[in-house]
């Protein structure tokens, strides 16, 4: 069985690669798309934990799964909004869409 400190430094580079995709990018997609890969990061916690702590219950396996189906809504969502920006100010820069005017 494969220790539990992989999956965490897995998760935790990851997430670095999340949250730094979040502050440096500029364009609306790679941001949502950082913000993803955040939240799998997460999910991969949530089911290593539950793996090793208690391998018959379900909990962590089953935030897993809220947390991807959060994530789902979360993207048709965003997407929506992405394209409205872009539809209005021909660009998905979020440098642009500084004020709530459209």
């Amino acid at each position: 069985m494969i220790p539990i400190d992989r999956f965490l430094i897995l998760s935790a580079i990851l997430f670095g690669l999340g949250m730094y995709g979040v502050l440096a990018r500029r364009s609306a997609v790679l941001i949502l798309m950082s913000v993803e890969l955040m939240l799998q990061a997460v999910s991969i916690n949530f089911i290593a934990f539950a793996v090793y702590l208690s391998p018959v219950a379900f909990t962590g396996i089953i935030f897993a799964i809220f947390v991807i189906t959060i994530a789902a809504a979360e993207v048709g969502l965003a997407l929506a909004i992405i394209l409205r920006l872009y539809r209005n100010k021909a660009t998905a820069n979020v440098d642009e869409a500084d004020t709530m005017k459209w």
